[in-house]
């Protein structure tokens, strides 16, 4: 029996425990995700008869092992890719076309987080949510681990433990975490120094459809307090016809600025920017909103490769978009079926 553990139910998790779960016969895995929720940014919502991609806003198609699992390997009943284009716009607001080089935009019907729930689906993986782990502990007489949660409930043993939260979530757990290695201090300082973007996005909603040419609008220059404006009716199933969701990230700056002000006065502020961006003052006046903060939403580059490799010799593998070093939901994934592939085969 091989005995895994992973805190965190993110796409890089699900891809692990897929690829664990059917390779080797006799594991038996075990999740525990803090939230309600599967898939961490590539998170979806239903209000009424909308459904939303609220964080990631849809997968690309740039590693050849990742659209084979989500069009083949994976049932793609649902599936739904994007061809609207994506536009530009820089810091004065001047939109124009040319940014459109993801060869599919896919979601599903259901939303993006359909990516976890059939990945974790098709494992015998028990997967406890609302679970927040709060102490590591390696056990070196028995060369396994233990998690003990918020309840004060402990987890395992386990003898090969994954570790898939946001890099700093992830070295606050080693921080705390009860092993006595030197390689944990090494660990901690690789995984500490990863720096991430905070993105604070409004979701925006309209009785009206809006007459626009492109599916998205991204700011080029960076310069433009809004990073980017998305149209979830172009995405089938999510949105009834006549009717507009647009779904506005902020940018860094003005995300970390602004991250605990009152949330509807970004929403309004958020609402403003965009009315101007595409030339509608109707869009000034949403007739509902939602929002979330992200704040370690998109790291900014990779993790030194070293520490993390080493920790393998202990059975801890650590993943995600941080490790893989590229903040997309493919890389996650792709990520995911790397370490799981190295889970299964001991290497």
């Amino acid at each position: 029996m091989t005995d895994v553990g992973i805190v965190g139910a993110g796409a890089g998790a699900a891809a692990a425990a897929f690829v664990v779960d059917g390779t080797v016969p006799d594991a038996d895995v075990t999740v525990l995700e803090k939230s309600g929720g599967l898939c961490g940014r590539a998170a979806t919502r239903r209000h009424d008869d909308l459904t939303y991609d609220y964080g990631a806003n849809y997968l690309k198609s740039d590693d050849d092992r990742v659209a084979e699992l989500i069009t083949e390997t994976l049932d793609d009943e649902g599936l739904v890719d994007v061809t609207d284009p994506v536009y530009t716009f820089e810091a004065d607001g001047a939109v124009s076309p040319g940014r459109d080089a993801d060869e599919h935009k896919w979601s599903y019907r259901r939303g993006l987080t359909q990516i976890a729930k059939r990945l974790f689906g098709r494992t015998d993986a028990t997967v406890h949510r609302r679970t927040r782990v709060e102490t590591i502990r390696r056990v070196e007489s028995e060369s396994t681990w233990e998690l003990d949660d918020a309840d004060g409930e402990t987890h395992g043993p386990f003898d090969v433990l994954l570790l898939n939260p946001p890099a700093p979530q992830t070295a606050e757990l080693l921080r705390t975490a009860e092993w006595d290695d030197p390689l944990r201090e090494t660990l901690i300082e690789a995984v500490g120094a990863v720096e991430y973007r905070s993105v604070w996005t409004g979701v925006l909603h309209y009785p009206f459809a809006l007459d626009v040419p492109y599916y998205a609008l991204v700011n080029t220059d960076k310069e433009h307090a809004v990073g980017w404006i998305s149209r979830e009716e172009c995405k089938a199933g999510h949105v009834p016809d006549g009717e507009t969701l647009l779904v506005v990230q902020a940018n860094a700056e003005w995300s970390a600025a602004h991250y605990d002000d009152d949330p509807a006065e970004n929403v309004a502020a958020i609402a403003d920017h965009t009315a101007d961006i595409v030339g509608d003052e109707r869009l000034a006046d949403p007739d509902w909103t939602d929002h979330q903060g992200w704040r370690y939403a998109l790291p900014e580059g990779g993790v030194d490769r070293g520490p993390i490799d080493s920790a393998r010799d202990a059975g801890l593998y650590l993943l995600g978009d941080w490790v893989a070093g590229e903040g997309r939901l493919h890389a996650a994934l792709a990520n995911g079926l790397d370490v799981g592939e190295r889970v299964a085969y001991g290497v």
